[in-house]
């Protein structure tokens, strides 16, 4: 498929748009509701309680969940699990508002949310090869575009929670977002087909064989536990920031937002970057090899004491270096794995992630309440060097293997 026709193709604009409105709303509740936990609660440790409650459903529903999304295939596993995600996300400032939000009420409902996201997520992944086949550089291509509509919902969430949040509060913000899956759920279910789950082998709906594909593969084996324990850092930076805003600049939303907004305006540029000049270039294993190191090195600079501007230009950065490689790397790990398990495996390495990713929110929150802010950012930088450069190298070493097995051949 050439690209003026993926640009025309109804169905990949209608995932967009969805992805991006429910997304947006996301990120919205992203900063709304730490921001709401932190300046009642006066506790980055709530706070951050708050955000693993959702994580940990996300662990511990999301392999039941990968049978699911097995048997309804990837439209209907998005549709189910948007519906159920609207009405929770619409309790929260309902109960709020009525006096019934406490502490572990609001723990339940954060943890009711996560144990949809993890099919949703695994969903996302398997839909677009559904569409388009698998062919890597379609694929690709496609994922440039999808992560660049996503990443702009990092752009234009934050910065309009921030706005929103001055101007009708935190809880309001909420009521947009569960409005967002609602929208969503509709834009899917109107415009994108649905197609019948590829029928699978009975061992391969299994737990155990999920997990077996991942321990056995040689590149996943390794990326999947450096992503995971990457992606924990970079959720204790997002922890880190409304923190740091309070104590550099004081009581400024609007500032928490702009700086999750640089993340997102430089993950599109590097999205766009990716889609016009990398993909039909280069291959996914070299893009990846080549630029990660982009998106790693301008971390080491959010600890030093600097301005709302140098800390934006850091955070730009490094967004441009992850926009680089992102759609390169989910194609890798999709594409590598069979069709008929990629609804098993998929889950199962979300839900690895889910495992790994309350790390972050559980030490960062202490660590701020009793440090600062400045450990947690040294650990972050330090975090992503190493598993970044693990990441490199079992990437450098898969691509020397694909390159010597022709040689071999002839």
């Amino acid at each position: 498929m050439r690209r003026p026709e993926l640009l025309r193709d109804r169905r990949l604009l209608a995932l967009l748009v969805a992805e991006t409105v429910s997304t947006t709303g996301s990120q919205m509740t992203w900063l709304a509701l730490p921001w709401f936990v932190l300046v009642t609660s006066g506790s980055a440790t709530r706070m951050s309680f708050v955000m693993a409650a959702e994580l940990l459903g996300l662990a511990l529903l999301g392999l039941p969940g990968g049978r699911v999304l097995a048997r309804l295939g990837a439209q209907r596993t998005m549709i189910v699990c948007d519906s159920m995600r609207a009405p929770l996300m619409l309790a929260i400032p309902l109960l709020h508002w009525t006096g019934g939000l406490s502490y572990p009420v609001l723990l339940a409902v954060a943890f009711g949310l996560g144990s949809f996201t993890a099919p949703y997520f695994a969903a996302q992944k398997v839909i677009v090869p559904e569409l388009l086949g698998e062919r890597q550089q379609e694929v690709t291509e496609a994922n440039a575009l999808f992560q660049a509509a996503t990443r702009t919902t990092l752009l234009t969430g934050p910065v309009l929670a921030g706005i929103l949040i001055g101007a009708i509060g935190a809880t309001s913000v909420l009521l947009i977002d569960a409005g967002t899956y609602v929208a969503a759920v509709l834009l899917v279910a109107g415009f994108v087909p649905q197609r019948s789950p590829l029928e699978q082998e009975p061992e391969h709906r299994q737990i155990r064989a999920g997990v077996r594909f991942l321990a056995r593969d040689p590149l996943l084996r390794v990326w999947s536990v450096a992503f995971g324990l990457g992606d924990a850092a970079w959720t204790a930076f997002f922890v880190a920031v409304p923190v740091l805003v309070l104590a550099r600049f004081g009581h400024s939303p609007r500032t928490v937002g702009w700086l999750f907004a640089s993340f997102g305006v430089g993950a599109v540029i590097g999205n766009a970057i990716s889609f016009r000049f990398l993909t039909r270039r280069l291959d996914g294993f070299t893009i990846f090899c080549g630029f990660i190191i982009v998106q790693v090195l301008p971390l080491w600079l959010l600890w030093l004491p600097l301005r709302v501007a140098g800390l934006a230009g850091a955070i730009l950065a490094s967004g441009i270096g992850n926009g680089l490689v992102n759609p390169s790397l989910h194609t890798i790990m999709t594409l590598r794995i069979p069709a008929p398990l990629r609804p098993t495996v998929m889950t199962t390495k979300m839900v690895l992630w889910a495992v790994l990713n309350p790390l972050g929110l559980l030490v960062a929150g202490p660590v701020l309440d009793t440090f600062g802010t400045t450990p947690v950012l040294v650990g972050f930088a330090t975090v992503q060097t190493l598993t970044m450069g693990a990441a490199t190298w079992v990437c450098a070493r898969e691509r020397f293997r694909q390159r010597a097995r022709p040689a071999l051949a002839v």
